[in-house]
This record gives C-alpha cells, structure tokens and sequence, in this order.
C-alpha cells in the first residue's frame, strides 16, 4: 500500500506540463488565496489539517471531522479596487461517512467606463466571477494517507460576454502524527468552460503544489514549505523595465537564473501558538518578491503577517499582505462554530 501511494505521488508531480500561468488562462481568480490565513503564510498552505474550514477550498484532502459545522465568510479588498471573499461550510454526517464540504469564492471587478470604437462613451459595466464547490474526504484504510476532491461549478460575467465551466480538484496528505508532520499535493482545477464568452475556448488555470509542514519539538511553532505551480519550468520570464544599456546603447535583458527560476517557486510561512486562542502568523513569497521588486529599493513585497483570535465560538483573522510601495493588501475573515463545542 505505501509503495502504491509514493507512486501516486510521484505521479502528480510529473504530470504533463501544459499549463498556463497568470494572463494565459481564464477563471484566474481561482488561485487566488482562500483565507486571511492562507494569506498571512504566504498565499498556498495545502497541509493544515484542523479545524480551518477554508483549507479545503485549496486542498480537499484536510477536510475532516474537525471542521464539523463550521462556517467561515472571508473578505479582501484587492488591488485596484478588486473585491474578493470566500465562505465554507463543513457537516460531518457520521464517522463512516466522514465529513462533507461545501465553499463559494467570488469577485467582483468593480464599475467601468465603455466606449465603442469611434470613442462614443456606451455607458458603465461591471465584471464578476464566482465558483461553488462541494468536497469529500476519504481516509485510505489502515494508512496515514487522505484523499480528497473538489467539484466546482464556475460563473463568469465579463460586460456582455458570459462564460459558465466546471472544475475539479484532487487533493493527498499523509499525516504522521508521531512527529506532527504532513505532506500534500494538490492538483487543480482540471477542467473546461461549458459556454465561451466569443465562441473560443480557453484553459483553466491548472496547478500543481507540493507541501510540507510541522509543529516544532520543543516550540509551540508550525513551519510551512509550498512548492507551486510545479506544472512549469521555467515560470519566472526576463522584465524588460530591468533591461540594462550600455555606453553604445546596446540593451542587454535581464536573465533568470536556474536557482532564481527554482526560488520563484518556494513560499514559506510559520505560525506561532498554531492551536492557542491566539496565533501569530508570518509568511514570505519568493516569485511574488522577485516579480514587484523594485530595483535599488527595499520594499518587502512578498511579505505577509497576519493574527488569529479566538473568542468563545468564533475564531477572528487578519493578514496584511505586502505587494508594492503603492499597493497592499488586508484580508479579514470569521469562522464560526455552530456546533458549540469547545475545541
């Protein structure tokens, strides 16, 4: 049986790279982070395993009985005026069915100015997007492993044009419980559009992560390690802001090194006091890091801190993320449990 899972996990990491990433794919909301605390550990944790209902918007594989009727609604005000939020609920209907998941993400683009081709103004319109989800779990037997997948319906209304799609996610974790260590991969967002906005077919945005995680021996603190977008190599492209020019005028593009290539894809996270009432959280993105630097200047995009409060059945969060000098980014969110059970 273990050498049948290593093998399913070696499986999904060497999937076939066809991909896309940012702007070559639609429905891109659907990678973005799923929880203040998501956020506040550096934008993809896939190896909680608690009561955090939201993880499974990610990785269905943590879904499990401590999520049981749980109810969190997260909400971020975005760059550019973009808003986003998600909401996730879980019922355990019994202990041999396990537990099931359901969760909505959503965004909305705002209000815009259209003109038709002659410049003529044809009044405002709005753009938005949202994806439902249902969940399962499933314990392997007489293992550590859990499997897990997502089923998402997916809206999109962009002026004019509608798309409607359908995706799924799978999801593997394998728990050790001895040293309180887990590992996962997740694999997203395989799918296809139902309905086109023109009539031309477009990619999901597909996704492959692998990650590890573990509370430390004798410190009440958990380290996370994300390897994402594992689908591509190379995922990081030259910038042509940081093109250099010589004395000749000659231009010379800036180069992605091999280990710059491989940093882009590492996030790392570390939550303090992870099952107290009260936990600090600190996360750092590499490839966000690397893509809004500025150069010559410290500005710490890639970085994010975020809190978490628990006050008798409802659990408060919080994270400030860093992205540029000119823009950043909070993240609020509230889980409540319904069950009223202390935990």
């Amino acid at each position: 049986m273990i050498k049948r899972i290593t093998n399913l996990f070696v499986l999904l990491l060497a999937l076939p790279l066809f991909a896309q990433l940012g702007g070559e794919s639609t429905y891109q909301f659907l990678n973005l982070v799923s929880s203040p605390r998501q956020a506040a550990l550096g934008g993809k944790i896939i190896t909680n395993f608690d009561h955090d209902v939201t993880d499974a918007l990610y990785n269905p594989a943590s879904i499990n009985y401590q999520m049981h009727n749980q109810l969190a609604v997260n909400y971020s005000s975005y760059l550019g005026g973009i808003s986003y939020g998600t909401a996730a609920y879980a019922y355990t209907w019994d202990r041999h069915l396990q537990t099931f998941h359901f969760g909505v993400t959503y965004i909305n683009y705002g209000s815009f100015d259209g003109y038709d081709l002659q410049g003529n103004s044809t009044g405002t319109f709005t753009g938005n997007e949202a994806a439902v989800s249902a969940g399962y779990n499933y314990n392997i037997p007489f293992s550590d492993f859990y499997v897990g997948a997502n089923l998402k319906i997916i809206t999109s209304l962009l002026e004019q044009y509608n798309s409607v799609g359908g995706a799924l996610d799978f999801g593997i974790m394998y728990i050790n419980e001895d040293i309180d260590f887990n590992a996962a991969v997740t694999v997203r967002n395989l799918g296809t559009q139902f309905s086109t906005y023109a009539g031309q077919n477009e990619t999901l945005p597909f996704e492959v992560n692998f990650g590890m995680s573990q509370t430390l021996e004798n410190i009440n603190l958990r380290w996370h390690l994300t390897l994402d977008n594992l689908q591509q190599w190379p995922i990081g492209v030259s910038n042509p802001a940081r093109a250099t020019t010589d004395l000749d005028g000659n231009q010379t593009e800036e180069k992605v090194s091999f280990f710059n290539q491989a940093l882009r894809h590492l996030i790392l996270g570390a939550e303090l006091w992870p099952d107290r009432g009260f936990n600090l959280r600190v996360g750092y993105n590499f490839r966000r890091a690397e893509e809004l630097r500025i150069v010559d200047q410290r500005n710490f995009s890639g970085l994010s801190v975020g809190v978490g409060i628990k006050m008798n059945k409802l659990r408060f969060s919080y994270t400030h993320a860093r992205y540029t000098s000119a823009s950043n980014t909070s993240f609020l969110g509230l889980q409540i449990d319904l069950d009223g059970r202390r935990r």
